[in-house]
């Protein structure tokens, strides 16, 4: 494990495998860097150093008494800028959202792929009282609630995809032990309004993956961002929801590499 002290002085935990050029690994809510990346990881190391990071709040990372979704990107950048040459990026759900700002904050940045998460204007996303709900159960103690109300009514996961990801145990009880973070980033991300004016200067090529069966909203912001940064497109992942590192790992670590070695 490595750590880098982010801009508000958190330690962000890293690790670092695999040889190749660099890529960053940035996971979303509930998750930690073992959990999201543990099918696909093996094929990632063949082509690329890989640097998966733990989220503040979770894992080897630290947290911050107050949250700021803002201090999420520059944690991102403050990984991406100690690896000291152009580092592409991967993000997935709430991680994508955090990569997409911390192209903001770095000069290092050299290709970026966003996996769904990503919203035009985040409150259009939710169902009227959701984060309310589930800050509730989690204050009732109902840990396992809040997680899988977070993947049915957040995500809108089908149920077959969220027993997949309960049957992984291991994978699972860290979620579970997450889960107090998922009304925060939850209200943070209902806030968050997608301003094209911001990224006009950025070049960065960047592919936003959406799976072909996902709420339409994932392609709609997806296609609409996309129109709005210079060099980025959007691929769908045909038959696939939230989670193709897990449902189709061969078809996502495909895509990975076209993207970042074509």
């Amino acid at each position: 494990m490595h750590t880098i002290a982010s801009k508000d002085g958190t330690r962000i935990a890293f690790w670092r495998s695999g040889v190749g050029p660099p890529l960053l690994l940035v996971h979303g809510a509930t998750a930690d860097h073992t959990t999201t990346w543990r099918l696909v990881l093996p094929e990632l190391e063949r082509r690329f150093t890989v640097y998966a990071m733990d989220r503040r709040g979770r894992g080897g990372s630290g947290d911050s008494a107050v949250y700021e979704f803002g201090r999420e990107a520059e944690d991102v950048a403050a990984v991406i800028d100690s690896v000291g040459e152009p580092v592409n990026v991967l993000g997935h759900s709430h991680g994508a959202l955090c990569a997409l700002e911390a192209a903001l904050l770095t000069a290092n940045l050299r290709r970026a792929i966003l996996y769904e998460g990503v919203p035009l204007r985040g409150a259009d996303d939710f169902k009227p009282g959701v984060i309310d709900r589930l800050d509730a159960t989690l204050g009732a103690g109902d840990v396992e609630g809040v997680l899988i109300g977070l993947l049915r009514d957040v995500a809108e996961m089908p149920p077959a995809d969220i027993e997949q990801l309960r049957s992984q145990r291991d994978a699972w009880a860290v979620r579970l032990g997450n889960a107090r973070t998922v009304p925060r980033e939850l209200r943070a991300y209902e806030r968050y309004v997608f301003a094209p004016e911001r990224f006009k200067n950025l070049r960065t090529p960047t592919l936003f993956l959406v799976g072909g069966d996902s709420p339409s909203r994932e392609l709609k912001s997806a296609t609409a961002i996309a129109n709005a940064l210079s060099g980025a497109r959007v691929f769908v992942l045909p038959g696939q929801q939230h989670t193709a590192m897990y449902t189709a790992p061969d078809v996502f670590v495909r895509e990975v590499v076209r993207f970042l070695e074509g």
